[in-house]
C-alpha cells in the first residue's frame, strides 16, 4: 500500500503538459524503414531507444484481432516520457503499457483506450517538446494513416513558440501551486488522504 508521500509524489509526477496521439500504420510504408529512421534520429540525438519485432506477420489482421506482439520502436529523450511508435499486429498504434493494462478490457468505450497514446514532456522543456512534435510531424505523414494528435502545447497545431511558452507556464503554475498548498493547506485528522487530495485540487482550482 502506498504511503502519503508516495501517493502525493505520484500525483505530482502525474501534472503536466502532455501530447495524445493515435493512428494507424500505412501498409503502403515499411515498418523497418520506419524504425531505421527514428533509430539514427535517437542516435543523432543520443537518445534512449528501444527496437520491438521489425516486420508485421504476413496475415493482414482486422481491427479486432491481435496477436499481442508490439512491433515498432519507441524513444525517450531526457526528462521525457517515451514516444511510442509501436503497433499491434493490426496496425493500430498502442504502447506495451497500454497492452498490458487494457488488452482484457470488456468495456466497449474502456477498450478504446488500448489505442490511445500519450507523451508527457513537461519535465524535458520546450525544445524537447518542439522537437518531438516535429519529428512527430515527419514520421506521421511518411508511415502513419488515420493520425490524430492533441497537443496540450498547442506546439502541433499553431507552430506558435510564444504560445507554447505560455502553455508550459500555465503548467508550471500549476504544479508549483499544488506544491505551495500541500505546505499551506493541511490535512484534517482522520481525513483519508483521497478525500485530501480532491478538497485541494478544489481550492487549488478555487484559487
Amino acid at each position: 500500500m502506498q504511503s502519503e508521500v508516495e501517493i502525493v509524489q505520484s500525483k505530482k509526477k502525474d501534472m503536466g503538459l502532455s501530447i495524445h496521439y493515435n493512428g494507424r500504420f500505412n501498409t503502403a510504408a515499411s515498418l523497418k524503414s520506419l524504425i531505421e529512421e527514428v533509430a539514427d534520429i535517437a542516435r543523432v540525438y543520443k537518445w534512449k531507444h528501444h527496437i520491438f519485432h521489425e516486420e508485421f506477420p504476413v496475415e493482414k489482421l482486422d481491427d479486432d484481432r491481435y496477436d499481442g506482439e508490439i512491433y515498432g520502436i519507441l524513444f525517450s529523450p531526457p526528462e521525457c516520457e517515451p514516444v511510442f511508435l509501436t503497433f499491434l499486429s493490426n496496425g493500430l498504434m498502442c504502447s506495451p503499457q497500454s497492452l498490458d493494462f487494457w488488452a482484457e478490457e470488456t468495456d466497449p468505450v474502456r477498450a478504446g483506450y488500448l489505442y490511445q497514446l500519450f507523451t508527457k514532456t513537461q519535465y524535458a522543456g520546450i525544445e524537447i517538446h518542439k522537437l518531438v512534435i516535429h519529428i512527430l510531424k515527419h514520421i506521421s505523414q511518411k508511415y502513419l494513416s488515420e493520425f490524430s494528435l492533441i497537443d496540450e502545447g498547442e506546439y502541433w497545431e499553431t507552430g506558435d513558440e510564444i504560445l507554447l511558452q505560455k502553455n508550459f507556464d500555465k503548467y508550471n503554475f500549476l504544479i508549483d501551486s499544488f506544491c505551495t498548498s500541500l505546505e499551506t493547506f493541511p490535512k484534517k485528522k482522520d481525513e483519508s488522504f483521497e478525500v485530501y487530495f480532491m478538497r485541494l485540487m478544489k481550492n487549488i482550482k478555487e484559487k
